[in-house]
């Protein structure tokens, strides 16, 4: 299957990394993220023996940069000794790492507005973050989710991009900051980790009973029952618009001739090949087998009573004289859709890299395709943050209901080859392109999958926290007073 945005295709993810954020907007932590080489037996207190000793498992306790409209500076978070807060499975938690996290949020609060959490609150909720994701992270490696380098470089690259750096530039920074950068390079990784676990994990544990599917479709098709698919073949005599009576029964004339052919025996494609004056007369004059209401009423009405293999009397419309036959009857088909052919370019919002960050980035990649400096397909494959961004970013084509809805909403409105603005999903922030449209007939089966796919979008986030919460119960952890 190929890798897409859909709801059955696509696994994309969306990184939080544990970055702390200073009062001016700037934060970073050093990596401070000792592991426990083994589960400890409980204690009040534990200090963290070596803080440069290099992790056991991948640390979040590292963070880059944050842009805010002018080149970011990295300072260190003044803090005293680290000690472990928590340990989850074979995983620590450390004071620091909570520390950058609460910084981190509480800056996005104040940007936010409305009413502030306290700071013990607050930090209550940073420590939860960081113990689900050890929770998620030790769950998915037992589980043996891979991320390439490919797509990890992409999203680094994305970070230092944002903030108007190199990748060799973030580099230079994070080691002027004693921050060792394939620890950094780990805790990004770990965060596509836990998206990819998660969309693996939940998407298919939803359950959507035939009930459920039926009702849906009823509803969004307002309880139309599909089109019986028709095959039809024409003889057309065209009559030239304003035609005198003189020209339009001369015309008429041919029209009875040929019709006279055609009941005395002779093959009705052979007619229409000789005599019709349509665009299908090569073809034996066929139109192709297609729902009835996707025919001009006047043919539907025309061929209402009659059978396979039978002919129509004379039949005119605005083009002239058509004689009708009727090929084949089908059974009850599905319904006709339009299908579209879609690209995109998706950045995953994380700590390094805000929401506004994120769309402002997005904004930029559309002025400079529109204006022709680069082609679509270039910007998604050095930046996108998904499967498809090696084929420039192209979804194929989809049918309705195959992307999450605020996805599709913004598809629906571009015109062919139009450019949306910046469209958030959970997945991040896409920048997305029309290629084009067609209809299709989309047979029962496939309408059925695709409503069970909708279906499991709207369960998504109860699934998700019921799965979350079954995990931790299920997990070891272990929370610590800090030392005396």
């Amino acid at each position: 299957m190929r890798d897409r945005l859909k709801l059955n295709f696509l696994t994309l993810v969306t990184a939080t990394f544990a970055l702390g954020a200073a009062a001016n907007g700037f934060a970073q932590t050093a990596a401070t993220a000792a592991r426990a080489a083994s589960v400890p037996t409980p204690s009040t207190a534990a200090p963290l023996p070596d803080v440069n000793k290099p992790a056991l498992v991948s640390p979040v306790a590292a963070s880059g940069v944050r842009q805010f409209g002018s080149l970011p500076r990295i300072k260190a978070i003044a803090r005293s000794a680290d000690y472990i807060v928590a340990v989850v499975n074979s995983e620590s938690v450390t004071n620091n790492e909570v520390t950058a996290r609460f910084q981190k949020m509480q800056q996005e609060s104040i940007e936010r507005g409305g009413s502030q959490p306290t700071p013990g609150e607050l930090r209550k909720q940073a420590l939860d973050a960081l113990v689900e994701e050890r929770v998620l992270v030790t769950y998915a490696r037992d589980n043996g989710v891979k991320v390439d380098d490919a797509e990890v470089d992409r999203a680094i690259g994305n970070i230092a991009s944002s903030n108007k750096m190199t990748s060799e530039q973030l580099r230079d920074r994070l080691r002027q900051q004693g921050i060792d950068y394939g620890t950094f390079k780990a805790g990004i990784r770990d965060q596509i980790t836990i998206e990819r676990i998660r969309e693996r994990e939940v998407v298919s544990h939803i359950r959507v009973t035939d009930t459920e599917v039926n009702d849906y479709i009823a509803k969004m098709h307002g309880d139309h029952t599909s089109a019986q698919n028709i095959n039809i073949a024409q003889i057309l005599v065209t009559v030239p618009e304003n035609a005198t009576p003189e020209v339009e029964a001369q015309r008429k004339a041919r029209a009875e001739q040929a019709l006279a052919r055609v009941r005395n025996g002779e093959p009705f494609d052979q007619v229409a090949r000789e005599i019709s004056e349509d665009s299908n007369h090569a073809k034996g004059g066929e139109m192709g087998s297609r729902p009835i209401d996707k025919y001009p009423d006047l043919f539907a009405q025309a061929v209402a009573n009659v059978k396979v293999g039978g002919t129509t009397d004379l039949v005119r419309s605005g083009a002239g004289f058509h004689i009708l036959k009727v090929l084949s009857r089908g059974e009850e088909s599905g319904l006709t859709v339009t299908q579209t052919h879609v690209r995109h370019i998706v950045l995953r919002p994380s700590a390094q890299l805000s929401i506004d960050a994120v769309e402002r980035r997005i904004l930029d990649f559309r002025q400079q395709i529109a204006s022709g400096a680069k082609t679509f397909e270039e910007m998604a494959r050095q930046y996108s943050e998904d499967g498809s961004a090696q084929a420039g970013g192209d979804l194929g084509w989809a049918s309705p209901g195959s992307f999450v809805p605020e996805f599709e909403e913004a598809m629906d409105k571009l015109p062919i080859s139009g450019l949306s603005g910046p469209v958030r999903s959970r997945f991040g922030v896409h920048l997305v392109q029309v290629l084009d449209r067609r209809e299709i007939t989309v047979d029962p089966k496939q309408l059925r999958e695709q409503a069970t796919n909708a279906l499991k979008e709207q369960k998504f986030d109860p699934a998700y926290a019921e799965w979350v919460a079954d995990l931790r119960a299920k997990a070891f952890i272990e929370y610590r007073d800090p030392p005396v």
